[in-house]
């Protein structure tokens, strides 16, 4: 099938992984608790076997995105030295932030400060709401939230850049292999990287979603009384994509760009204002108390993993988090060399890593010194917690807070207006990926491709949070289907990583001659219509 846009499906990408979807959601109706086992398994496998590969990789990306970017490789420019950028700076940091991980600050900005320093592990020997307590809390939290997930980002939105703007490439996750194996990493080894990506994507679009519709249920509950549970969840989730459904009809270039710009803004408009009216002092001191603990522990806190004594802490925290930015990176990537054209890798690397990166470290330190400036004098967050899950934090913190109310209503807008942008700026780079012809030039797949999927990835978030019953948490759902997306892209990113650091560092690409290369190799694979 042809599209007007002048794509057609790529269907050994789409039917297999619409097959696999629809299954999933199928087996996720019918038998839950299986559904729930079955990533159970596959997440111990995952942590008992590579959880030192997720630790010691996310440091190794961050190391080359470091090496790249101050190195005399920084200079050179995605498309050429005439290429022009088609963003200005402001749109390009608004969408490469709020493309991310927005929704995640909003729902941990509060809750993991929190939690880390009313419940740090047994293995510290920190006592509960302590200082000691309080730095762990500060230097874990950025640990998780600031560069190890955006050089995650940048390692593959790199590669993708340079392969289809430099070396003239398809605009696909699987160039980035063309670098360490020349034309194997097309045709069905590109098919099959690509639908690994796609299922990935998916997956940790599921467990946002379902972290996003969870928090907005609690603040309902909150400000109206209607009992949150899982039809609250499945309503919040009907809500969102009906808006994003609308947004899809106006393109990336348009929607999203309005979208984060009102959403960047008002992240910026409420850090000023919780700053203003909160323990400024408290804030500040807490703030840079905890950067130098982040500076001295980082390496021991990410390379922790607790062989001998078996703690669950690594399992559940670093390396949930490392694989749900890694579920992310590829298509998160894909997204990023969208907006790169014109721009020099060093250029990247500071709006796609740099400032996000500033810019999570002051929103945990506004949010989560306030958090646990409340906490220390009767605000009874953690209580909170403990009553009614993680998903109510932030409710909690606002009922102290100046105009709480309004700021509850307000974040619930913010929350579902995150969501919204990143559903729509992940759903067009899984469209794309389903069809043939969406590059550089500006194309993009049909609105009824992004809206399919769309619907399958809450499908998927409002089926996981199903599946929680009992003793498993709507959080633990979450966090066991993010895990499970990102375990099979840990291995493609190594392989990313050094692929990239090949191309960029050989200069692959650089001069007609190995452009003419490339697409003849493309060519004989019957790639012609990609190019």
């Amino acid at each position: 099938m042809i599209s007007k846009e002048g794509m057609r499906i790529r269907g050994e990408v789409f039917y297999p992984m619409a097959a696999i979807f629809l299954g999933a959601i199928a087996l996720g109706v019918l038998a839950p608790e299986a559904f729930y086992k079955a990533e159970s398994a596959i997440v111990e496998f995952a942590f008992v076997k590579f959880g030192w590969l997720f630790q010691l990789s996310s440091v190794m990306f961050l190391g080359i995105c470091i090496y790249l970017g101050l190195s005399k490789y920084g200079d050179i420019k995605f498309g050429g030295k005439d290429a022009k950028p088609t963003l200005t700076d402001w749109q390009w940091f608004s969408i490469s932030l709020c493309g991310g991980i927005a929704t995640g600050i909003l729902f941990w900005g509060i809750a993991e400060p929190i939690t880390h320093f009313m419940s740090p592990p047994d293995f510290l020997g920190l006592k509960p709401g302590t200082e000691g307590a309080a730095m762990f809390s500060m230097t874990t939290t950025f640990i998780h939230w600031t560069f190890i997930p955006y050089a995650m980002y940048a390692i593959a939105g790199l590669g993708i850049a340079y392969c289809a703007y430099n070396m003239k490439l398809p605009y696909a996750v699987s160039s980035t292999l063309y670098p360490l194996f020349g034309r194997r990493a097309t045709g069905l080894t590109g098919a099959v990287v690509d639908n690994i990506c796609l299922l990935a994507i998916a997956g940790g679009v599921a467990a946002v979603l379902g972290v996003g519709a969870m928090q907005a249920g609690s603040g309902l509950n909150s400000l109206t009384g209607i009992k949150t549970g899982k039809t609250v969840w499945a309503a919040v989730l009907a809500i969102t994509v009906s808006i994003y459904i609308i947004s899809s009809y106006s393109g990336i270039m348009r929607g999203i760009r309005i979208l984060s710009d009102y959403n960047a803004k008002i992240f910026l408009f409420m850090m000023l204002f919780f700053f203003a009216v909160g323990p400024t002092s408290f804030i500040l001191n807490l703030g840079v108390q905890g950067f130098g603990h982040f500076i001295n522990h980082f390496f021991e806190r990410t390379m922790y993993l607790s062989p001998i004594d078996g703690s669950p802490w690594p399992r559940w925290w670093p390396v949930y988090y490392w694989a749900i930015w890694l579920a992310y990176a590829p298509l998160i990537g894909m997204f990023l060399a969208r907006l790169s054209y014109g721009r020099t890798i060093r250029q990247f690397l500071l709006f796609n890593l740099v400032l996000p990166s500033v810019f999570g470290l002051v929103w945990f330190s506004i949010f989560g010194g306030s958090a646990i400036y409340s906490q220390i004098h009767g605000g009874k967050i953690w209580e909170s917690i403990q009553g009614s899950g993680l998903e109510v934090s932030v409710f909690a913190f606002l009922k102290n807070a100046p105009l709480g109310v309004l700021w509850s209503w307000v974040f619930i807008a913010v929350l579902i207006l995150s969501i919204v942008t990143l559903c729509d700026s992940m759903t067009t780079t899984v469209a794309s990926l389903s069809m043939s012809g969406s590059h550089m030039e500006g194309k993009e797949p049909p609105a009824r491709m992004k809206i399919f999927w769309g619907v399958v990835m809450a499908s998927m978030a409002i089926i996981n949070l199903l599946s929680s019953s009992g003793k498993i948490s709507g959080i633990d759902a979450t966090k066991q289907i993010a895990t499970v997306a990102g375990f099979p892209i840990l291995f493609f990113m190594c392989l990313m990583a050094f692929g990239t650091v090949r191309a960029i560092v050989k200069g692959m690409g650089e001069t007609v001659e190995d452009q003419e290369e490339l697409r003849g190799a493309l060519e004989e694979e019957g790639a012609e219509e990609a190019i």
